[in-house]
């Protein structure tokens, strides 16, 4: 889940639920979406005052985003974003297309016409999208492929997914950069009518290119960025 930043600033937190994991989602969030850059330094104080809480669920939180690699605590010296492994971001993209490819063989066997028609009023919202917002279309592109990996009844598989393409996702975030929109909702449209025919190659073969299209834009991005990266995403191609 990646929540939108506007809404994460001053953001209550649920007494009733432990502080620190609603923290930690807060800030995982606001790190994928480049509100705190690469390289930004993370006030442990200045959160504890933003959300009206003491340090502890603040450093807390920051111990667990360092285990997702998204944070280095440096001892006497601060809290830091990290920057972008080039290495996880390819590393993600390729475990994600064998679990993804293996959902959409799954459900094109199964031919689920209440499936198809929630895609369907699915892919008319994203069309419906401002073509210069790509973060509420990612929004969108999210609850489209969480709903492929619930009807195919591996909704935990898509959770684990969420964390090893954290590094991919920050890459999407970045502004500056064209995102293909309408080519991406027409690559969903033709996965949705592949399920629909039950036509298990051509979907397959769907995801996998549809999965494909955000690498062409890496080495761009990090030409734009290159402080932003640890590693080089130059060689990569859409293989």
């Amino acid at each position: 889940m990646i929540l939108d930043v506007e809404d994460m600033k001053g953001w209550r937190l649920d007494p009733l639920k432990a502080v620190a994991p609603q923290l930690r989602l807060i800030l995982r969030s606001r790190i994928i979406r480049n509100d705190f850059k690469p390289m930004s330094r993370l006030s442990e104080p200045d959160l504890a005052k933003e959300y009206k809480v003491s340090r502890q669920p603040v450093r807390e939180a920051f111990i667990t985003l360092e285990h997702e690699d998204l944070v280095e605590i440096r001892p006497q010296r601060g809290t830091y974003v990290k920057r972008i492994d080039a290495n996880a971001v390819l590393n993600g993209q390729f475990v994600r297309e064998a679990v993804e490819a293996d959902i959409i063989c799954s459900l094109a066997r199964d031919r689920d016409r209440d499936l198809v028609r929630d895609l369907r009023a699915q892919l008319e919202d994203q069309a419906a999208t401002s073509r210069d917002n790509p973060a509420v279309f990612m929004e969108q592109d999210e609850k489209f492929h969480r709903t492929l990996a619930r009807a195919a009844g591996v909704e935990g598989a898509w959770t684990y997914l969420e964390a090893i393409k954290a590094q991919m996702d920050r890459v999407r975030f970045f502004s500056g950069v064209e995102f293909p929109i309408e080519t991406l909702i027409d690559q969903h449209r033709h996965i949705i009518d592949m399920i629909e025919a039950g036509n298990v190659e051509a979907a397959e073969a769907a995801m996998r290119s549809h999965l494909k299209e955000i690498l062409k834009s890496l080495p761009k991005i990090q030409q734009l960025y290159p402080g932003h990266f640890v590693g080089d995403l130059g060689g990569v191609d859409d293989r």
